[in-house]
Order: C-alpha cells, then structure tokens, then sequence
C-alpha cells in the first residue's frame, strides 16, 4: 500500500483518510492538519519523511503565479525542504493541468454553459490555469485577489491586470506570513459576510474553498460552486445556503474532495519518475489514464 499524506496548515478538525485503488495500486490517502503551526508542520513532515511515496502540501501555496512567472512564499520553503527523500507537491502541478481540464470539460461533457456567465475567482494567481480557462471559455470574470487575500475592495476584470499586479505586488506578498494573506488552523472555520455583495453579483463563484468560504454570505440561492478541498460538512452548509450545484475539480472520495496537492501526491506516486522531472504533458497523461473526474453534484 502506498501512503500520501497532506500535511496542512489549516484546521485538524477537516482530517480524514481513505483507502482506495487508482490504476492497480492501493493507496492510503491522509490529510493531517496543524492548525496553523509551522514549526508542528515541519517536524510531522521529518517524522514521516522516506515512509511515504509523497507530500501533499497544505493550507500553504508553494508559488503564486501570473502569466509565465512565479513567486515562492518565503515561509513556505521551509516546509518544502523538510522532506529530503520523500517528494513534496502544493498542487501548482494539477492547478495548471487538471483545473484547466475541468472546466473545458464543464461545457462539453456536463452541460454548464460558461460563455457570458458572470464569475467570481476569489485568487487568479492562486489558480492561474483555471482563471486562463474561465476567459478562453468567454466568462466574465471578476479576480478577487486584491479583495480576498489583501482586504482591498477592488475587483480586477482582464488577465494582463492580473498580471501587472502580480509584478508589482507578489515579489512583496510573498515576504508576508501566509496568515495574514489566507485563512489557516481555527480561522478556516469563520466566516464574514463583509464583501457579500461580489458574490450576490455573480452566477458562480470559484477558487480555493478557504477563500470563498471566508466571506461567503449566508444566502447563496442558485449559485453554482467550483472548488476544491471540500468535506461532507462543507456540502451540507453550502446547501443549507441556497447553492445550487457543486463542482469540484478533484474526485470524490469516500464523501470527501481532497486538496489538488494531495491528489498531486497521488500522481507523482503512480509516476515512476523524479517529481522535479515532470511536465505538464506527463501530468496530463497520467489524469488521462487514472480517468479522474470532477465531483458535479446538484444541492438545490
């Protein structure tokens, strides 16, 4: 059995584990929060390095990225570097692949017109393969980074807006402790409904569930949700608020939409071959073979 374990930084209180079989292997899939301690982080992945086949990397991005450019947190590599034989993966490797695959598939297997449709992606860098797909498929899409990481209630309309912001202002974010950019540990479990109004103004609202969740107001009613990263408990609040339809870009499993580093993890273990060597066409490969599809569930 191969074991790929998530280590995050958000709460403990969303850990699971689930056994099940992806081409042939069995594997045991875990998340293990630690409530937003980095130093707790860090010493579960030196524990557990060379006794898992990989890494997931929770709760933290790795990198942010905009157009052809990418800038690592600095609180982040420490975490990264933890792990010496084990690999380690943030899920930048499926964000840029498998979301991109998601939503083209939206239109063309599950019938979800995206076309004209008004969109809130609460993090373009966060999720910059999703966000190129959204205007290639002729959303209008609205960026929250300034308003969901930075508290700056301004919305950004094109991509080459996302990508100035990113060159001016990502080389300086990434400086910033993670928790003052992203909800982590207890604070994943809050919600403030004080920027409402972006999400009353558009159909469907995507991105990092954390993200979302973090101001979602309590009247969600006919809203479709794509995201990632989402527990029994999560689908059941979603509903009670009115969302109509839930996407989620990774498969479920037991109940339960692992975060895209964890199922990453999962790929990179199915691979045979160096982490660090893999391509976006080898990612794609192996999604084409492993057959992974999104979670499309009517709530309302």
């Amino acid at each position: 059995m191969q074991r790929v374990i998530s280590v995050s930084l958000g709460s403990s209180t969303r850990d699971h584990a689930v056994d099940t079989e992806i081409l042939g292997e069995t594997f045991r899939i875990e998340r293990r929060g630690t409530d937003g301690d980095v130093k707790k982080a860090i010493a579960m992945i030196k524990e557990l390095d060379g006794q898992v086949a990989a890494f997931g990397m929770g709760g933290i991005d790795l990198y942010i990225a905009a157009g052809n450019r990418r800038y690592a947190f600095r609180e982040a590599l420490p975490i990264a570097r933890a792990a010496r034989q084990s690999p380690i993966v943030d899920g930048s490797g499926l964000k840029n692949t498998l979301e991109r695959r998601v939503i083209e598939l939206l239109e063309k297997e599950y019938n979800i017109p995206l076309k004209g449709r008004k969109i809130l992606l609460v993090s373009g860098m966060d999720r910059f393969g999703m966000a190129e797909a959204l205007v290639k498929a002729g959303a209008d899409v609205t960026f929250g980074d300034l308003i969901f990481a930075l508290g700056v209630p301004i919305a950004l309309k094109t991509l080459s807006g996302l990508d100035r912001l990113a060159r001016i202002l990502a080389p300086i974010v990434v400086q910033l402790p993670f928790k003052w950019l992203y909800p982590t540990g207890e604070k994943q479990e809050k919600t403030n409904p004080k920027y409402a109004h972006y999400y009353h103004e558009n159909e469907i609202i995507a991105g990092d569930f954390h993200f979302i969740r973090r101001y979602m107001p309590e009247d969600l009613k006919g809203k479709t949700i794509i995201t990632n990263t989402v527990t029994s408990k999560d689908v059941e609040e979603l509903r009670r608020r009115g969302v109509a339809l839930l996407v989620t870009t990774t498969p479920e499993l037991n109940g339960r939409s692992f975060g895209t580093n964890v199922m990453e993890g999962v790929l990179i273990a199915l691979a045979k071959k160096p982490w660090k060597d893999m391509t976006p066409a080898d990612y794609l490969n192996l999604l084409e073979k492993v057959n992974f599809r999104p979670r499309v569930e009517k709530l309302n």
